[in-house]
């Protein structure tokens, strides 16, 4: 695939460069990256590559601006606001670089959806904040055998490694299992702003190094990085033979949902709302009667604006307080994004409660198309 006139001129710091030179670049122009989160990480990220000229980017959200990302989200300005992410960012790098393609993927990444979303690309950016989606996304590389570039971040500190599929380890050989909540996020815990430009910049090095051939990837190191001390130490890491996914008899041969999200047997017995339609079955005062609205988010996010009539369970105490629930009326559950509410639904199914019902995009998706001033807590 040759470079146009202008591509030449755009990458001509690239071409210069012995290593790469336009061999390279032109590798960069066939290749395929797929950046899941379009967040702290997944935009400096996405936006080098793009700048870098990687010709389709892939982008992997679900989630909408707040201004509580502007922070450290530096795909975004205040003009984003309430946008869907993948949208928003689509836009941006489409503006930095005319000359590439970018696939916005408005979803959230399961197991019945996952190996569908990462088989068409060559390498993947993993940023997102979730534990259980960090160890899909590693499963579901190991399995289709795609690079893997991963990073994390937690207050004032960050790493990163990489996965080459048949060379050194995966994430599950570094970290067999973790539960989610054990590390706070980073609404609890606090981000430094600058901290994920750090390890994004670094993902999109290794992915541009592994597209082009070129250097040594962060295969069988682990990279740390403390920004109070503005120190980088690397740990060597070893493949596991005894790893569920890439060890030498691997217990993990498709990819799993972890508990926290609804299974595919499931998924297909939740009511999703879209907030328009909530909205609208809430004004007829027959049908609000017949609903009961559970907010599943913590006392501190429910104090800062709930929908009238909701009752604030929190998803850690749902189990015990399902009695509360009247068994006449259908719960529908709300949370900041629609993450917990599928959770909660998913918890009530199991519980025997028939078509619980859950907010598609949760709050934020309310204040978005139904009420701009209605306020949801920062996350």
């Amino acid at each position: 695939m040759p470079l146009s006139p202008s591509e030449l001129s755009r990458y001509h710091r690239h071409i210069a460069l012995p290593e790469l030179g336009k061999a390279g670049q032109e590798r960069l122009k066939r290749a395929r990256v797929l950046v899941i989160g379009a967040g702290g990480l997944g935009s400096p990220a996405a936006l080098y590559l793009a700048a870098a000229g990687a010709g389709t980017i892939g982008l992997v959200d679900f989630d909408r601006v707040e201004l509580s990302n502007l922070q450290r989200q530096v795909l975004f300005d205040g003009a984003a606001l309430g946008r869907l992410k993948t949208e928003a960012a689509r836009e941006r790098l489409l503006a930095l670089n005319p000359d590439i393609s970018v696939a916005a993927h408005t979803l959230t990444l399961r197991a019945d959806n996952v190996l569908d979303v990462l088989r068409g690309y060559d390498l993947v950016l993993d940023g997102t904040d979730r534990l259980a989606t960090r160890y899909l996304v590693n499963d579901a590389c190991v399995l289709l055998g795609k690079p893997l570039v991963s990073a994390a971040i937690h207050r004032f500190e960050g790493h990163a490694m990489t996965y080459l599929p048949g060379s050194g380890p995966c994430y599950r050989c570094l970290f067999p299992a973790a539960e989610e909540g054990v590390v706070a996020s980073c609404a609890e815990a606090g981000v430094l702003g600058v901290l994920p430009g750090v390890l994004g910049t670094i993902q999109a090095t290794e992915a541009v190094k592994i597209l082009t051939g070129i250097g040594e990837p962060l295969v069988g190191r682990l990279l740390t990085y403390d920004a109070l001390e503005l120190r980088f130490v690397e740990l060597p890491v070893t493949r596991r033979a005894d790893c569920a996914v890439c060890g030498d008899h691997p217990s993990i041969t498709a990819p799993r949902d972890s508990g926290e999200v609804c299974e595919p047997a499931t998924a297909s017995q939740v009511r999703r709302l879209a907030a328009a339609a909530l909205h609208e079955l809430l004004a007829v005062e027959e049908t609000r009667a017949g609903l009961i609205l559970v907010d599943v988010r913590e006392p501190h996010e429910f104090a800062t604006g709930h929908l009238d009539g909701a009752r604030n369970i929190p998803l850690a105490d749902l189990e015990r307080r399902l009695g509360e629930l009247a068994a006449q009326r259908t719960p529908v559950f709300l949370c900041r994004s629609g993450r917990r509410s599928l959770t909660a639904c998913a918890l009530a199914l199991s519980r025997g409660i028939e078509a619980p019902a859950h907010l598609e995009g949760g709050l934020l998706a309310w204040a978005a198309e139904v009420d701009p001033q209605f306020e949801v807590a920062a996350g």
